[in-house]
């Protein structure tokens, strides 16, 4: 028994985090894992067991299989395999954590295959029996962290956040993933120099448990240094300095490093950053190196696309990023197609101290609102901060907007507007968990003949929830809005709300669900409610996890005059996410409850 556990210990023993169990076989030249179907075999190989996950683990990896191809394998050699074969499943058992499995060897020589030899169909039987669990964890830190009371709680939330706790199911992945996670949270905070000096996984047999041990070693604590900027020409250097925000004598925080990074990437001015620590620097404080490639002073992209609501479309886009005179960014937008025509131009100024930016635009646009072409204008004039978790904006606005065909002239407002969002998903542009909240507030007055106050709100929120690991996650979505006023007559209807199509309730086209007029039309509305659950399940081929992922889900909208007249429209459908190299993919085809009808939708992008 002794000697067992030795070996069990030294097999899993590990000196570094991406230590992992080898095996090196020397095979013949002339051997295939995978042997032709065509290619006359010696014997086949079936291994059975009830549990899945390790029938097809045994059927991949057993080197048994490489000697199915040989024709000159006898009744003695074949013995000889088998005996090495139990020897390698019961160490291949070991590490998804089965230590004490029972396996049946046999032949079948029925001779039902024809493409099998005479020694027949070679059958293991496995119960791999109770998976072993850890009864034991033992942590040792090293370093600066030992010590260091601005870093108990860091200390504390890697040992309480462990992936492996007593009790769990063990396995050699789980360990290694463990490990890994640990590293990372010590990374991610003081200690960009820590590292795994030593850890151990003993393997107690007859009590089917493990010990786990775990050395961290810290190194130094870590505060940011002076920048080290290179490629920095065409705009300047203070610029690069206040969107990277990291002051020196700033507490090491990875995730700041790389939100500099995005605020760089974001700006527009870059085509690539970097952002990394010296690491030869003093720990006191440690340069950090900032290496950039500027974007061109001016550029141009034209489009052409087609989308499933509005046909082909057709754009172009000039970007300037320093006016002359001005020094601001300039973004001039021309896109066209069947439903939506609009010419827009957007100035930005360079951020100040706090990231604030001065911003200005105006937009025209003829758009299918409802039953009606609309004509529209908006001019817009504040500030604005983006963010990687939170933008916020606050902004004057003139809209006027002439609808076709009601025999109006054009209906005008100014206002006064906040704007806010916050983010907090796992990753971008391809987030599996988190939420997302939006808010925007206005107060303004109509500038017809009677002057009408009026507030408008509109509130929209997100979340993703996982399911676990092979069921998916939720994705639930939400959106409120309303304007207060007396009267709405005068209000141009781009103040007022519409809703349908493919970001909101599918099956359904583009801003068609609104308030039906008594001539049968539809015209916008003062109350919008929309809901939406889906359900995203990833698509696997051969137990691997592809790029696409599957999905169901159900929408609800509603636009009306008066909230006790809400009465939603629902779709619902099935389709497909596509991982893509320009970002999300989603196809749905989406049936219209009210219409009886289908419709596909296509959309590029996550955005909130």
């Amino acid at each position: 028994m002794a000697v067992a556990v030795l070996m069990a210990a030294l097999w899993f023993a590990a000196l570094a985090p991406t230590s992992t169990l080898a095996q090196t076989t020397s095979t013949p030249a002339n051997l295939s894992a995978n042997p032709s179907p065509a290619t006359p075999q010696a014997f086949g190989l079936e291994v059975r067991s009830s549990n899945e996950g390790i029938r097809d683990f045994l059927t991949q990896h057993l080197n048994l299989q490489r000697y199915r191809s040989l024709s000159d394998l006898d009744e003695m050699e074949l013995a000889r395999l088998l005996r090495d074969a139990d020897v390698q499943a019961r160490e291949l058992l070991g590490t998804l954590g089965f230590f004490k499995p029972t396996l049946s060897w046999s032949q079948d020589k029925s001779g039902k295959n024809a493409s099998i030899g005479n020694l027949g169909l070679v059958l293991v039987d496995v119960d791999p029996g109770p998976a072993a669990r850890v009864s034991e964890l033992q942590w040792q830190w090293l370093g600066d962290v030992a010590d260091d009371t601005e870093a108990r709680a860091q200390l504390k939330a890697i040992e309480q956040q462990w992936a492996l706790p007593v009790g769990a199911t063990f396995s050699q992945d789980a360990w290694s993933q463990a490990k890994n996670q640990a590293l990372r949270q010590l990374l991610a905070e003081r200690y960009p120099w820590g590292r795994i000096l030593h850890s151990l996984a003993l393997v107690d047999e007859p009590n089917n448990q493990v010990r786990l041990w775990l050395t961290l070693e810290s190194g130094p604590a870590v505060r940011l240094g002076a920048l080290q900027i290179s490629g920095a020409e065409k705009y300047k250097v203070t610029q690069v300095e206040r969107l990277a925000l990291l002051p020196v004598g700033q507490v090491y925080r990875q995730n700041d490093l790389l939100e500099a990074q995005q605020r760089l990437v974001s700006s527009g001015f870059y085509d690539s950053v970097f952002v990394s620590l010296d690491a030869e620097g003093s720990p006191a404080q440690a340069p950090v190196k900032i290496e950039l490639k500027e974007s061109l002073r001016q550029k141009w992209v034209l489009g052409l696309g087609v989308r499933s609501d509005s046909g082909a479309r057709v754009s172009a886009e000039h970007t300037h990023h320093s006016v002359p005179g001005l020094r601001w960014r300039s973004v001039s937008k021309l896109s066209v197609d069947k439903d939506l025509q609009s010419l827009s131009l957007d100035l930005l100024a360079p951020p100040d101290s706090s990231l604030w930016r001065l911003n200005t635009s105006v937009q025209f646009e003829q758009e299918k609102r409802g039953d009606f072409q609309v004509n529209s204008q908006r001019w817009r004039a504040g500030r604005i901060q983006l963010g990687e978790r939170i933008d916020r904006s606050y902004f004057a606005q003139y809209d006027a907007a002439r609808q076709q065909g009601d025999g109006q002239g054009a209906l005008e407002s100014v206002s006064g507007n906040l704007a806010g969002t916050w983010r907090n998903f796992d990753s971008l542009p391809f987030p599996s968990r988190g939420q997302g909240v939006g808010l925007e507030l206005g107060a303004g007055v109509t500038l017809g003949p009677d002057r009408e106050p009026y507030v408008r709100w509109r509130a929209k929120g997100l979340a993703l929830l996982p399911l676990g690991r092979t069921s998916g996650r939720l994705a639930m979505r939400a959106e409120l809005g309303s304007v207060i006023s007396r009267d709405t007559s005068s209000l141009p209807t781009t103040q007022l709300f519409l809703t349908g199509g493919d970001n909101s309730v599918r099956g359904y086209a583009p801003n068609s669900i609104g308030v039906q007029q008594d001539d049968g039309l539809t015209v916008a509305g003062r109350y919008l409610a929309l809901a939406s659950l889906e359900w995203q399940q990833p698509i696997r081929w051969r137990s691997q996890r592809t790029d696409w992922e599957s999905a169901v889900f159900v929408d609800a909208g509603a636009v009306a005059n008066d909230t006790g007249q809400l009465q939603p429209q629902i779709g619902y459908g099935a389709g497909a996410r596509w991982r893509s190299p320009v970002g999300p993919v989603r196809i749905d085809l989406a049936y219209a409850q009210a219409l009886h009808q289908l419709r596909l939708h296509l959309s590029v992008g996550f955005t909130f």
